[in-house]
C-alpha cells in the first residue's frame, strides 16, 4: 500500500484503532501509524503534510 491510497489507509486504521476519534489524532502519531500499518510500503519521507490531511479526512469520513 502506498502514500496515494488514502481511502484504503483509512480503512485500516479505522479498523486498527476503533476506540481513537481521528479529529483528535496529531500528525506524528498519524504517521507512525500508517508506516506501522502491515501492508504499507512506501518511503516514510512522502507522508507530507497534506497526504496526512487528506488521510485523517477520509479516516473521519469512514468512521461517520
Amino acid at each position: 500500500m502506498k502514500w496515494i491510497e488514502v481511502t484504503e489507509i483509512a480503512i485500516q486504521l479505522a479498523d486498527a484503532h476503533p476506540d481513537i476519534d481521528p479529529k483528535t489524532v496529531r500528525f506524528t502519531d498519524l504517521h507512525n501509524w500508517v508506516l506501522g500499518l502491515p501492508e504499507f510500503d512506501d518511503d516514510p519521507k512522502h507522508g507530507g503534510e497534506k497526504v496526512l490531511e487528506a488521510i485523517q479526512q477520509a479516516w473521519i469520513d469512514e468512521v461517520a
